[in-house]
């Protein structure tokens, strides 16, 4: 699935991320980074360890968040296996689409922006205008989850596929009356989240995610301890019961994360009062940003929409649908969120700051410092997605209501998605940079080609792959787009803020592939040594992941520190202080 135009370390739905903090509001990180700077004659410039060791903070939350999020996934689809799981998937992803149109792209591009300046500039740091915003936000979020709910059979019938039968479209159209409530919740979520990190306090939005995966485990053990698993069960089988459970257990991990973030409001100092007086808020400034980026969010959806209904109809248990495609984009996005999104979220209201006092050389040097950090970091976990695509999948997936075919599948789809995870991360990271410049025009008009590139390659993958490797290509079209786009999207910020420093970021990333080229063929000749072979049951899968996963790891970081990758030097350094106090 295309990546939502957030992934960050707000809000949690489904085990992935909307919504995008912003930093400090006099544009620096709030949190101190001794631990992670060099050593005295090695230290980076200060804006470089703020950043990492800002990232740092926000990457040791969302770990924790997204790996209790992806058991939650994984126990998602072994309790209700693919004829369930694809109906439930199919309709978490309608309150996802609506909320990335009503509230996804608009918050990070223009709300986040607008708040830290009203931060600085208004007499009470912002809190008038504040509250002003979040009544409106309570009111339009309400409006727009009623009028979506009463228009759900009309929306659900356009989004699945016609090959599906009626009992499987019954069956999401039941579900998503219990799940688009979350619309509502889900918004209410990234806006506190948004308001805590302007001022400061990043924990509680990467930590209050784990209070919905939580509920949804929970929701997953009831279903098992009263009705056992799903398997065998076909759409039309499910009672009342079963889609209240399942369903409703969905809708109330959401609501219980947003009531989670409440307290870490009064935390800041913020309180929360109805202040209903729109036009105070002057918000007919951004009115042409938030056009453009309802423009950009449009394009990006169109995609997404397409890959509901083409893999709803995806039959047969040795066939990547829905669930497996699902399961890849999670795995892909707990990778980008972790490392991509929180060197974004540290990096964003550096770059605005700097942009906002024409200071572009600054722009351009948080830019491709977070190119750096985000390629080093992400190239090891891309290999091991590449060699243990199979492993990953048949460890974390196979089992109860999950066949061991649908986890074979997912692994194929795993392997393809390996080469989508960095260009992923660039595209996004170049995103925010336009979002700091208020480029939200640039950012719309790229998105257009290159969502018409992506809707071009998942034709053409049904066109010519047959229905086994559907999913595989459609992942394959997600990574030619974001590498697309992330060219584009580099040339014209070059363009609008002079010199990026390619040739130092060029230098970096052949580095780092020589690394992971390396580290790729370490794991595949572990691979072939242990038992399971290209088939491994659970146990032998998981034998595999371990070893090769800690040998691949182990020979990138050697490789990467004898070539002078200074990211990893930096990371090694703070180890051994560590280990040294």
């Amino acid at each position: 699935m295309p990546a939502p135009s957030s992934p960050s370390g707000g809000t949690v739905y489904g085990g992935t991320v909307y919504g995008r903090p912003a930093g400090h509001d006099d544009g620096e990180p709030a949190a101190a980074e001794p631990e992670l700077a060099e050593p005295a004659e090695e230290a980076p410039a200060s804006g470089e360890r703020s950043t990492t060791g800002n990232s740092a903070i926000m990457a040791a939350g969302s770990l924790v968040s997204r790996v209790i999020g992806f058991v939650r996934n994984a126990l998602i689809g072994m309790t209700l296996g693919k004829a369930i799981g694809d109906p439930y998937t199919n309709a978490q992803f309608l309150p996802m689409q609506v909320y990335e149109l009503l509230l996804g792209g608009v918050l990070s591009s223009v709300l986040i922006p607008l708040l830290v300046r009203r931060r600085k500039a208004d007499p009470d740091g912002g809190e008038l205008f504040t509250q002003r915003l979040l009544t409106l936000a309570v009111v339009a979020l309400g409006v727009a989850t009623v009028l979506v709910t009463a228009a759900a059979g009309w929306i659900v019938s356009l989004q699945t596929s016609s090959k599906a039968s009626d009992g499987y479209r019954d069956l999401v159209l039941s579900l998503s009356y219990l799940m688009l409530p979350i619309i509502f919740f889900t918004g209410i979520s990234a806006l506190i989240g948004a308001v805590l990190n302007v001022r400061g306090h990043f924990a509680a939005p990467m930590w209050a995610p784990i209070l919905n995966n939580l509920v949804v485990i929970a929701s997953c053990g009831a279903f098992i301890l009263f009705f056992g698993t799903a398997k065998g069960l076909q759409p039309e089988d499910m009672t009342s019961g079963q889609i209240i459970l399942i369903g409703g257990g969905t809708l109330l991990g959401m609501v219980v994360q947003a009531i989670g973030l409440l307290p870490a409001l009064r935390k800041v100092g913020f309180s929360w009062r109805w202040r209903w007086n729109p036009k105070a808020l002057g918000l007919g400034e951004v009115g042409p940003l938030a056009g453009w980026m309802l423009v950009y969010v449009c394009f990006n959806q169109i995609p997404v929409f397409l890959v509901t209904r083409i893999l709803s109809g995806v039959p047969g248990e040795t066939n990547a649908s829905l669930v497996a495609y699902n399961n890849v984009f999670l795995l892909t996005m707990m990778a980008h969120g972790i490392i991509g999104v929180s060197v974004m979220t540290a990096l964003l209201p550096k770059m605005s700051a700097a942009a906002a006092e024409g200071r572009f050389a600054d722009v351009s040097a948080d830019l491709t410092r977070g190119i750096r950090l985000v390629t080093t970091a992400l190239a090891p976990i891309c290999v091991v997605y590449g060699v243990l695509g199979v492993p990953i999948a048949v460890t974390l997936f196979q089992g109860g209501a999950l066949s061991y075919d649908q986890a074979f599948a997912t692994g194929g789809v795993l392997v393809v998605a390996a080469f989508t995870v960095i260009p992923l991360s660039i595209s996004y990271l170049c995103t925010f940079a336009f979002y700091a410049l208020q480029g939200n025009r640039t950012v719309a008009l790229i998105n257009i080609p290159v969502s018409g590139l992506r809707v071009a390659g998942y034709l053409l993958a049904v066109g010519v792959l047959g229905q086994s490797l559907t999913a595989a290509g459609m992942t394959g079209a997600n990574a030619v787009s974001y590498l697309v786009s992330a060219l584009i999207s580099l040339f014209l910020l070059r363009r609008r803020i002079g010199r990026l420093n390619l040739s130092s970021v060029v230098g970096g990333l052949l580095k780092v592939l020589a690394a992971a080229v390396v580290a790729a063929g370490a794991g595949l000749l572990v691979m072939q040594v242990l038992p399971g072979g290209d088939t491994p049951g659970r146990l032998a899968a998981a034998g595999q992941l371990v070893a090769g996963g800690a040998v691949i790891m182990l020979v990138y970081l050697v490789t990467a520190a004898l070539l002078k990758v200074p990211e990893v030097h930096q990371v090694i350094g703070t180890v051994r202080r560590k280990l040294g106090r």
